[in-house]
């Protein structure tokens, strides 16, 4: 296949810098236009053509080529919170532009627990942050969505970024349970594969040994990850402060998300125009990951039915979970309320 040259690919924005081969110290370029990006759930080869057989960059070719990225913000989330849904309503032409859960980010995020060093982590990263930068329109700012298991890199990512900003989403441990149990197998193998990252980026320390973890349910496993995630995002609120950090509970989101949405836009600075308020209309009517119409109305009651379901284990679950958390000191809101 023949790819156009070095400096197109890198400035390109359908040309997505998809993923990071630390080995080589290389940049795996995709082709990804608007549309792609529109229907893509996420940034990951199960969504993109052509991740097979990528543009390869090297690291220190692709520095020279770029140009100065668009303003970046953030959505950090700690999963089953409709980070997907208000990652697409961001998506406007000459307003914004979305990019949720870009495979580079997890790969230096996996690079960083395998132990690779700190200034080669931070430099990669500085790279792969202005190659997301890259708005498909003149005037429009980037919103990234990365996924929830990059959360431990959060911090270097608005430190890299000082005009960035960034959203901590979060769902009530409740309805986190019971969108994990609704799953089945699948939701739990997930939070205990998500629960090994967060052990090996040093959040999940909340006094038990092995053989206490061993004994814990699949649902404990998952309310420690939740506790470790809000508490990282409770560090990032008082590293950052008021000015680059706010939080949202996905309820409130949802109760009014022409409200949410608009109060997110002008906490990043993006104008809440008559365009973003009909694409946040629209957004809301469908289902995160298939797009389908799914009401408000449904989306609560399948809720209201997970929770119904598992409602014995969920509850004993809550308040173990709240002893863990006052054994460690740790609230269980965040501050920073998005106003």
């Amino acid at each position: 296949m023949q790819f156009p040259d070095v400096a197109t690919i890198v400035r390109d924005p359908s040309w997505l810098a998809h993923r990071y081969d630390a080995a080589g110290d290389r940049i795996q370029f995709v082709p990804a236009d608007r549309e792609a990006h529109a229907h893509a759930t996420f940034l990951t080869d199960e969504f993109l053509h052509g991740h097979d057989r990528p543009a390869v960059i090297r690291r220190s070719d692709a520095i020279p080529a770029m140009a100065a990225p668009a303003p970046v913000h953030f959505i950090f989330h700690s999963a089953y919170c409709c980070s997907t849904l208000l990652a697409r309503a961001f998506d406007v032409p000459g307003l914004a532009f979305a990019l949720k859960e870009p495979s580079i980010l997890n790969d230096l995020s996996g690079w960083r627990r395998r132990g690779a060093p700190p200034a080669a982590v931070a430099d990669a990263l500085r790279l792969s942050l202005g190659l997301l930068g890259k708005p498909f329109e003149s005037g429009e700012q980037i919103v990234i969505k990365p996924s929830n298991v990059i959360n431990a890199l959060a911090p270097a990512m608005l430190a890299t970024l000082p005009a960035a900003r960034a959203l901590l989403l979060y769902t009530p441990l409740p309805n986190y349970l019971a969108s994990i149990a609704k799953k089945g197998m699948w939701g739990r193998l997930w939070v205990r594969e998500l629960f090994v990252k967060l052990t090996r980026d040093g959040l999940t320390d909340y006094g038990f040994s092995a053989d206490d973890i061993l004994q814990q349910t699949d649902l404990q496993i998952a309310a420690i990850g939740w506790l470790a995630q809000h508490r990282a995002f409770a560090a990032l609120c008082a590293r950052f402060g008021p000015d680059r950090v706010a939080t949202l509970q996905s309820e409130r989101l949802l109760a009014d998300p022409q409200a949410g949405v608009t109060a997110l836009a002008q906490f990043y600075g993006i104008d809440a125009d008559s365009r973003l308020q009909a694409h946040v209309q629209s957004v809301f009517g469908t289902h995160s990951k298939t797009g389908e119409s799914f009401s408000r109305d449904a989306r609560e009651s399948e809720h209201v039915g997970s929770l119904a379901a598992h409602a014995e284990e969920v509850e004993k679950v809550v308040i173990w979970a709240e002893a863990v958390a006052k054994a460690a000191g740790q609230p269980m809101e965040l501050p920073l309320a998005l106003r």
